[in-house]
């Protein structure tokens, strides 16, 4: 049970960091994120697809007390696409900014738990060692993997191996 409660302890902590980020959001990220939960489903399609074959048919049918407005090739048609593909284009950009910043957000988050992992398995090594040795594990009290286990990670001299590594891959 225990386990339960600490599992959704961090559930609520996950929670309350997304509503603040989404409560940080400015009013037009907030435009950004309404205007693609509108664009980004199959009935704003449909709209599009139902409305621009009125137009068409519209502008090309000989229709009683109904003029063509916009006759063909549609060059208003034209404009007013391009109008909107230019907006929706520029909202969806600004909340692909805002979720990409919530993105480096949460690997800042993970890292700085990582080192902190880190640290303390190295520290809870250290004391499997020294209780080895109390009690007489010569064993595992000698073995090199668990010696280098126990030794600090320079975050730093890894990262520039990695650097190295990337940089000598022929791709």
């Amino acid at each position: 049970m225990q386990v339960q409660s600490q599992v959704q302890e961090h559930i609520d902590t996950i929670a309350k960091h997304e509503q603040e980020f989404l409560a940080r959001r400015s009013p037009a990220e907030r435009l950004g994120d309404i205007t693609a939960s509108i664009v980004g489903n199959l009935g704003y399609v449909a709209a599009h697809i139902l409305l621009f074959v009125f137009w068409i048919l519209v502008n090309t049918l000989h229709l009683p007390r109904i003029p063509h407005f916009d006759p063909m090739p549609f060059s208003l048609l034209g404009t007013v696409v391009a109008m909107e593909a230019i907006l929706l284009a520029s909202l969806i950009l600004m909340r692909q900014s805002r979720l990409a910043r919530r993105a480096d957000e949460r690997e800042h988050l993970v890292l700085q738990i990582l080192l902190l992992t880190e640290k303390e398995v190295t520290a809870v090594i250290n004391m499997n060692q020294q209780i080895a040795h109390k009690v007489g594990l010569s064993d595992m009290e000698n073995s090199q993997e668990i010696e280098q286990l126990s030794q600090n990670t320079s975050i730093d001299e890894v990262a520039q191996d990695i650097q190295r590594s990337l940089s000598e891959d022929p791709q």
